[in-house]
C-alpha cells in the first residue's frame, strides 16, 4: 500500500506566488488590448494566472521575509505592481501618440463633433482616433511585441528583486522625456494629412476671394473628408513604418527601465 502524499504549498510559497502574480498582473493591466475594457475580466484573470503558473517554476527568486503587518504587505504588493505598470507605460506612450494623431486628423477632417465608443478602453473618442488605435493594436500584435514584454517581465526577476521598485531621479527624468515624445510621434503620424488639408484650406481661401459667390464652407466639408481618407490610404505604409520604428525601440527602452529600476541603477 502506497501512502498518498499531497505536496501542499507552504505559506512562503503562496506568498512568493502572490508577489509574482502581482508583477505580471501589473504588466498585463497596462498592455494594449489586455488592459482595455473590451476584454472580459475572466479572460484577463485566466491569462495572468496561466502566464504566472508557466513562469513561476523556472524563476530563481530569493523570497523576501514575510511582513508582519498589513501595511508593509500592501506596500510590497504595490511595489510589485508598479514594476509591471512601469514596463507597460512605455508602450502606452506610443498608443497615446497614435490617439493624439487621430485627434488632429479628425479635427482637420471635420470629425470633431463625432465620437464613438473606443472598444479597447471603453470611453468616447473621435472616430479617427479609434481607427488609428485599432490599426496600431493589430500591428502591435502582428509584430509579436507583446512577446517582448512577456520575456521582459520574466527577465525582470533576475534584475530587480522582489520589492525592489525604487523611484529615482533618473527614472523620473526618463519617463518625462519618453512622455514628451507623445507630441513628436503624434505630429509625425499625422503630418501627411495635416500638410495636405492645410494646403487645401489655403487653396479654398484663395478661391473664396476670387469667387465670392461660391459657398466655400459647404464645399470644404466633403473635400476635406475625401482628401483626408485618400491621403490616409496612400500613406498607410508610412504610418506603419513610423510605428515599426517606435516599436523597435521598445527593447532598448525596457533595458533602460531595468537599469533604472534596479537598486543602485
Amino acid at each position: 500500500m502506497f501512502p498518498f502524499v499531497s505536496p501542499l504549498p507552504g505559506q512562503s510559497d503562496v506568498f512568493l506566488f502572490a508577489l509574482v502574480l502581482c508583477r505580471i498582473g501589473g504588466l498585463f493591466a497596462a498592455l494594449p488590448l489586455f488592459g482595455g475594457r473590451r476584454l472580459p475580466a475572466r479572460i484577463k484573470i485566466v491569462v495572468v494566472l496561466s502566464v504566472t503558473l508557466v513562469c513561476f517554476p523556472i524563476l530563481k527568486i530569493v523570497p523576501p521575509p514575510i511582513p508582519g503587518d498589513a501595511f508593509t504587505l500592501g506596500l510590497l504588493v504595490m511595489r510589485e505592481m508598479l514594476i509591471g505598470l512601469t514596463l507597460a507605460f512605455i508602450t502606452q506612450i506610443i498608443f497615446a501618440a497614435v490617439e493624439f494623431s487621430g485627434q488632429i486628423i479628425g479635427l482637420q477632417m471635420g470629425f470633431s463633433i463625432s465620437s464613438v465608443i473606443d472598444p479597447s478602453m471603453g470611453n468616447q473618442m473621435q472616430i479617427m482616433s479609434v481607427m488609428q488605435s485599432l490599426l496600431a493594436t493589430l500591428f502591435f500584435l502582428s509584430l509579436n511585441i507583446h512577446h517582448v514584454f512577456i520575456h521582459a517581465i520574466v527577465d525582470s526577476f533576475t534584475v530587480i528583486p522582489l520589492g525592489g521598485w525604487t523611484m529615482s531621479e533618473s527614472l523620473i527624468h526618463f519617463l518625462v522625456n519618453a512622455t514628451s515624445n507623445v507630441f513628436i510621434l503624434g505630429i509625425r503620424l499625422a503630418a501627411p494629412v495635416m500638410v495636405t488639408l492645410l494646403l487645401t484650406s489655403v487653396v479654398l481661401g484663395i478661391m473664396a476671394r476670387a469667387f465670392p459667390q461660391m459657398n466655400v464652407f459647404m464645399v470644404s466639408f466633403p473635400l476635406n473628408i475625401g482628401l483626408g481618407f485618400m491621403v490616409l490610404g496612400m500613406t498607410l505604409l508610412l504610418f506603419f513604418h513610423v510605428l515599426e520604428l517606435s516599436f523597435g525601440n521598445l527593447a532598448e527602452q525596457v533595458t533602460t527601465v531595468f537599469r533604472l529600476l534596479a537598486k543602485g541603477g
